[in-house]
Order: structure tokens, then C-alpha cells, then sequence
């Protein structure tokens, strides 16, 4: 359960829950992967929660034009699986 960033404020910036599950998913990945954090202080210690108050902030928009294929999301997927083993 999403306590802070409240839910209601991230749709003020993200126009579906489907939308920001999707965008949160990909900074998370982003984050994981070494990105440059974009707040000064992050209240989750999780990179989905860092990339949801990062939403909350108006720091990340979705970008229209950006196409995540469901292969590449299962082969991130396998990959971080792999990681944690």
C-alpha cells in the first residue's frame, strides 16, 4: 500500500494508475541500474518508492514517444531475478 507519496497526488501529475505503475517501474529499473537520483532526500529506502516521490515531485513525466516491449520488460525482469540468486 502506497502511503506517501499519496495516491491521489501522483494521478494529479500521472493520468492512470495503469500509466504510473508503468512509468514508476521503469525509473525504479532506471534507478537500479546507477540513473542519477533526481531528490536530495528520499523518504522510501525502495527504488520503486524513490521513483514514485520522484513522480510526486514533478521531476519524471511520461514520455509518449518512449515504447517498453513487453520482451524487454520480462528479459529486465529475468535479469534481475539472475542478480539476486
Amino acid at each position: 500500500m502506497i502511503i506517501y507519496p499519496s495516491i491521489d497526488k501522483l494521478l494529479d501529475r500521472v493520468d492512470s494508475r495503469y500509466s504510473l505503475a508503468v512509468l514508476a517501474a521503469k525509473r525504479a529499473h532506471q534507478l537500479e541500474n546507477g540513473d542519477i537520483e533526481l531528490l536530495n532526500k528520499y523518504e522510501s529506502p525502495r527504488t520503486v518508492g524513490r521513483a514514485l516521490e520522484e513522480i510526486a515531485d514533478d521531476k519524471i513525466e511520461i514520455d509518449p514517444n518512449s515504447i517498453l516491449l513487453e520482451k524487454e520488460a520480462e528479459k529486465i525482469e529475468e535479469e534481475k531475478k539472475e542478480e539476486d540468486k
